[in-house]
């Protein structure tokens, strides 16, 4: 299993996510740094628990402003891998982001089913559909979770995120285990992430016993929930796509 950070892009700052609801999103107030200058936190991470890949959610792009390219070669020049979800809307939209790391395609913007699927067909497995959710429902495109999971997969989709954003920044677990387990037994085949409201190591012992292979983790690093040596004990080697 591998643990990648997490951080949340807001006004050109790393913000503490809670539960989804962004205008309560603040600056972080982080014990490993004293700023929350995107380099500066991403450089902590990387520094001191050893990252070699960061998951970035430009909560602006989200919203429908333009990407903030220049903080994405900013952080790549730090040497880690960016997962970086920018409200991939279109094919064009996953594309231009192709050219800065790992494009995550996201239920909450993308337009359609056949935007995955032209996206996969370009791209392969520098995409990962993110299956968001707002407590266990999913945010769009109907009521059930593991019908989606299955069209996507079923075009071609072989990394599938589970982000339940009210669980986000609330140390109340991630919410997804029982779908974790629904869709590893289903799609046995898959590259399986899950992120929002890990606690600590528990949870991390936990997730990977249900055979997810990524974690995103923020706050537990931050708040010193889990230390660098815990860490460590799931850092496998990065494949590179």
């Amino acid at each position: 299993m591998n643990v990648v950070g997490v951080l949340d892009l807001l006004h050109g700052q790393v913000v503490r996510g809670i539960a989804g609801q962004r205008e309560r999103y603040r600056p972080i107030v982080s014990s490993l740094c004293s700023s929350s200058d995107p380099l500066i936190v991403a450089s902590a991470l990387i520094n001191q628990f050893a990252l070699r890949e960061l998951y970035l959610a430009d909560l602006d792009a989200i919203a429908g402003a333009e990407p903030a390219w220049h903080t994405y070669r900013a952080l790549a020049s730090l040497g880690v891998t960016l997962w970086i979800d920018a409200g991939v809307r279109n094919v064009q939209d996953g594309l231009r982001l192709s050219e800065h790391g790992t494009v995550i395609v996201g239920l909450e913007t993308v337009h359609s089913l056949n935007v995955v699927e032209q996206l996969v067909a370009r791209l392969g497995e520098q995409i990962v559909f993110s299956l968001d959710l707002k407590c266990g429902i999913p945010v769009a495109w109907g009521n059930d979770a593991v019908q989606i999971a299955e069209a996507v997969i079923c075009r071609g989709v072989r990394r599938v995120l589970l982000l339940d954003l009210s669980c986000v920044g609330v140390a109340q677990g991630t919410g997804t285990e029982h779908l974790c387990v629904c869709l590893k037994s289903r799609f046995p085949d898959i590259e399986l992430s899950v992120g929002g409201g890990v606690r600590g190591l528990i949870d991390l012992h936990r997730l990977q016993n249900y055979r997810v292979q990524t974690v995103l983790v923020a706050s537990a690093l931050h708040d010193g929930q889990l230390t660098p040596e815990e860490v460590a004990l799931f850092q496998s080697p990065v494949v590179k796509r």
